[in-house]
């Protein structure tokens, strides 16, 4: 497969005045550099202030000052030769299919020029479409990008944004062409470090949304660990290191490397524990409802009312709520069981698992538990037998099963064994989200500890994001990081367990509290 972008032995100069004289040199800020870029690769490249990382990223986009100086090279983006190209031909491909975003927005957007009318500037220059096309366009490119009310904000001037809204407009600009590729030059350095983090998560959407490829540039490895799968170390205008990340980054082989990894304080932090697995926006949830008329006619029913929330990578996220709050009624909505809904409902895992209430009624009686615990492995497409025994049998060791459990019937098992091969039936489809909808609930306390142990040992081990949906309080501050409270389909509080159980702000909140605690 072809590279999207190659740079090869690129060289780049300015001219500068001798000491003691008015001759001219040149000095080489970037010096015989050579890499490539696949197509949706996020690839970073890391330096302190002068390496030349800026410099060959302006390279690439044709924006070099006119004293700089290409001493040697080639740019080459999807098979054609940049440098080589006249002014008009790098036009073309400059904002259609090679975008870019800069570290100050406000530097970077015209003061006297209007929201809209500057996102939809690349359309106006790269296509044919009408007036009204292109601001249609530019609203969906708002709303892509995470800000509130496009429409209005269409209207406004980059001053009356903040800083993160005016990142997230260039980011909205810079991608209304769908290119192929962004470069990123210091997008989250003039950020706080919770806008900095939005801002990570929202280029790392649109990186799986729209696989475009990546080209990040920064001074921060903590930033650089959390975003790019390969990156490059750039020292004096060289590239001294390169290679994956983690590599690169905890056993660096270049002295620089060493050094630049121990000027920084380590960040476990991944954006694997950072970023949504799960995220809903203003979703309402409805179901048919059979009214007692003679002809028996449905009522279309909302359960849920504008919910918005989401779950990090990793978490274990609690919803609490008394019997008809709609907790059920969500999760069927997020695991896709329940597609009569309106809003947004965004999942990393396009196959998220739930384990129901009653584990006997959700096994098929005529089946044994080999036979049911297969049938996820089919549907993956695994379709050796011995592979499917040897999977099957190793998820139920994981769940604490014997291998004889292999061969007995769903009515031969007491509630908790059989909750246990709903856990290891759901797991072996490989989801990344699991929503445990009153998991426990229909078995007795000593079952009930066991199931919880097991499900927290199976979050640790395999690194799952569990969504747990309870009606007792006490079990999810046991486990969860997170809850939210549910009320009468309405989401009124959400926050850290301790902060929501310790300090609940909603009244119904309080009054479950003093129910349950």
């Amino acid at each position: 497969m072809n590279s999207l972008f190659d740079i090869e032995h690129l060289s780049i100069a300015f001219p500068e005045e001798e000491k003691g004289s008015r001759n001219l040199t040149l000095h080489t800020v970037v010096n015989d550099i050579s890499f490539s870029m696949e197509e949706g690769e996020i690839l970073g490249i890391v330096g302190e202030s002068g390496s030349g990382k800026s410099m060959t990223a302006l390279a690439a986009m044709g924006l070099l000052s006119k004293d700089a100086r290409i001493l040697n090279g080639t740019i080459r983006f999807d098979g054609h030769e940049i440098l080589s190209m006249t002014e008009e031909e790098q036009s073309i491909i400059r904002g259609n299919d090679i975008s870019m975003i800069f570290q100050e927005p406000m530097t970077s957007l015209n003061p006297v020029m209007k929201i809209g009318a500057q996102v939809g500037e690349a359309l106006k220059l790269h296509t044919s479409l009408g007036k009204e096309e292109i601001h249609q366009r530019v609203v969906e490119a708002l709303k892509d990008v995470g800000l509130p009310n496009p429409e209005a904000l269409c209207h406004k001037y980059p001053h009356e944004l903040s800083g993160g809204m005016r990142q997230r407009v260039m980011i909205a600009q810079a991608m209304i062409c769908e290119p192929k590729l962004l470069i990123a030059d210091e997008p989250t350095t003039a950020l706080d470090v919770l806008v900095q983090q939005q801002i990570l998560e929202l280029l790392l959407e649109l990186h799986r949304k729209r696989k475009v490829a990546i080209l990040f540039i920064s001074h921060d490895l903590n930033v650089i660990k959390k975003i790019c799968h390969n990156v490059l170390v750039m020292y004096n205008g060289q590239i001294v290191e390169r290679g994956e990340v983690r590599r690169v980054l905890e056993h660096p082989e270049h002295e620089y490397t060493k050094t630049l990894v121990a000027s920084f304080p380590d960040n476990p932090g991944e954006i694997t524990t950072e970023s949504p697995a799960l995220s809903l926006q203003h979703v309402n949830v409805y179901y048919q409802e059979k009214n007692n008329g003679f002809f028996g006619r449905r009522e279309h029913r909302q359960v849920v009312k504008d919910v918005s929330f989401s779950v990090k990578e990793g978490e274990l996220f609690g919803i609490v709520g008394e019997s008809g709050c709609g907790k059920s009624t969500l999760a069927k909505a997020i695991v896709g069981l329940n597609p009569d809904y309106d809003g947004e409902i965004a999942l990393q895992d396009a196959h998220p698992q739930m384990i129901f209430q009653d584990p006997f009624s959700s096994l098929n009686p005529a089946h044994k538990i080999g036979w049911i615990m297969t049938e996820p492995l089919r549907v993956l497409g695994i379709r050796d037998h011995r592979e499917q025994r040897r999977l099957v049998e190793e998820m139920l060791t994981d769940v604490g099963l014997d291998l004889s459990f292999y061969d007995r019937y769903p009515r031969e098992l007491s509630g908790g064994q059989r909750q246990r091969v709903s856990i290891g039936t759901a797991l072996l489809r490989q989801p990344k989200i699991l929503v445990a909808d009153e998991p426990v609930s229909a078995l007795d306390v000593t079952i009930q500890s066991q199931i919880l142990d097991l499900l927290l040992k199976l979050h640790q081990k395999k690194k799952l994001t569990i969504v747990f949906i309870s009606h007792d309080l006490n079990l999810v501050r046991h486990i969860c990081s997170r809850v939210a409270v549910l009320y009468f389909g309405e989401l009124v509080e959400i926050g850290d367990v301790e902060e929501v159980y310790r300090h609940p702000q909603h009244e119904y909140t309080k009054r479950l509290l003093d129910a349950a605690l």
